[in-house]
């Protein structure tokens, strides 16, 4: 009963300083935004390299692993804009190719060493610049919309933060509600992939983000009924297939969770798999229909 206790008091610790850091990251500034999303960039990146090691039982040397994620970090790099500068040196502009052509040198480094050297897994490995490079770009994309700046004088307003918190609180809403309506009337097992999953819950959840979310982005946030009901939609869609995709990926692993960054509640990917998929799309649709 003791050790029941303590990992209990561990668990609510973690998820504690979860939440404070996530919050603060979200609501501080631009800045915090994206030293957050930096850290969740290369903490995905270690994780999914880890699972692609144990899918293919080989091992991604250090020089490819550090060459795919700093090739990454200069993908997610490219969608700063102005605001993210600093007395004209915008990150952007003059640490995008830095980082790009460090990442490829370590790639080019790591395929010439003596170690074994898989193709399929560097292949594998690679689509991470499209599953996490390109979406934790695209949601600092996201975080853009809405800020005004005028050069060296600084922001003017920043109502950036707003979308990305509506997409993120439409995901928690989303897993919450299809938890606790599964919980009570889910029967029909959703899918082999995640066998606690059904449709009762998945449905539940899905109808009750859209409803609670639309509300307050149009109420709350002033924002049109076409992005108000459209990022809950998508983050109930596409934020389920991502909760899905991992679960694929963890299984092809043979693993429980994709790490171990948060006691009792698993790793990075376990924490954003939702995000990965949905950011993406919500970020085409802002950028196509809005």
């Amino acid at each position: 009963m003791a050790l029941n206790k303590e990992v209990f008091r561990v668990r609510a610790l973690s998820a504690v300083v979860f939440v404070i850091v996530m919050l603060a990251g979200l609501l501080w500034n631009h800045w915090s935004f994206l030293l957050l999303f930096t850290i969740i960039h290369f903490g995905c990146w270690w994780e999914y390299i880890n699972l692609v090691e144990k899918i293919n039982g080989t091992v991604v040397n250090r020089y490819l692993r550090f060459g795919l994620m700093l090739a990454g970090y200069g993908i997610m790099l490219s969608f700063c804009n102005g605001a993210f500068s600093v007395g004209g040196y915008g990150l952007k502009e003059n640490l995008c190719l830095p980082f790009t052509v460090a990442g490829f040198t370590l790639l080019i480094t790591g395929i010439f060493q003596k170690q074994p050297f898989s193709l399929k897994a560097f292949g594998v490995a690679a689509l991470g610049w499209l599953y996490i490079s390109l979406c934790w770009g695209m949601i600092v994309g996201l975080r853009q919309e809405g800020m005004d700046f005028k050069g060296l004088i600084g922001l003017l307003e920043d109502k950036g933060r707003v979308l990305p918190i509506i997409l993120i609180a439409s995901i928690w809403i989303n897993d919450t509600m299809a938890y606790i309506v599964g919980s009570f009337i889910g029967k029909t097992p959703f899918s082999k992939i995640s066998p606690k999953k059904t449709w009762e819950g998945t449905i539940g959840g899905a109808i009750l983000c859209v409803v609670v979310m639309s509300l307050a982005a149009h109420y709350l946030f002033d924002f049109g009924w076409n992005i108000s009901i459209a990022v809950p939609f998508i983050a109930a869609i596409f934020g389920t297939a991502g909760d899905l995709l991992e679960s694929k990926i963890k299984r092809m692993a043979n693993v429980k969770d994709s790490g171990s960054i948060m006691p009792g509640h698993g790793g990075f990917m376990d924490r954003f798999d939702s995000l990965l998929l949905a950011t993406p799309v919500v970020w085409l649709y802002i950028k196509l229909f809005v």
